[in-house]
């Protein structure tokens, strides 16, 4: 067999195999394509959660300035606890961007504790 007739060859296989897509493959496609929407919607709304503790960590941090008492910024030192390891454990399992992004909200979150840890 010549190689231009070979090749000839690979090109038809290729271009027949390719062309053959069954009804079930479309289907699991439509599937894949289903879930990686479903994926798309739950990191938009970990990114607004995440936006929105941002916000209430700041408010925190502002409050934590002035004379609260012990107790109070107690409860606020446990909060942070809680939330940096719920972090913790997103971290754990995300990969990427979304693991750089935790790591930054973990530093974030480490200031704060000791911060308030320093007004107790």
């Amino acid at each position: 067999m010549k190689r231009s007739e070979l090749s000839e060859y690979i090109k038809e296989t290729i271009i027949e195999v390719l062309s053959e897509a069954s009804a079930e493959d479309v289907e699991n496609q439509a599937e894949l394509n289903k879930e990686l929407e479903k994926t798309v919607a739950l990191n938009k709304e970990l990114s607004e959660d995440i936006e929105d503790e941002d916000e209430a960590d700041k408010a925190a941090s502002k409050s934590a300035g002035k004379k609260d008492s012990v107790s109070t910024l107690a409860r606020k030192l446990q909060d942070v606890t809680k939330e940096m390891k719920t972090t913790v454990n997103k971290w754990k399992k995300a990969e990427g961007e979304e693991k750089e992004r935790l790591l930054a909200r973990l530093k974030e979150l480490t200031k704060i504790k000791k911060e308030l840890e320093g007004l107790i």
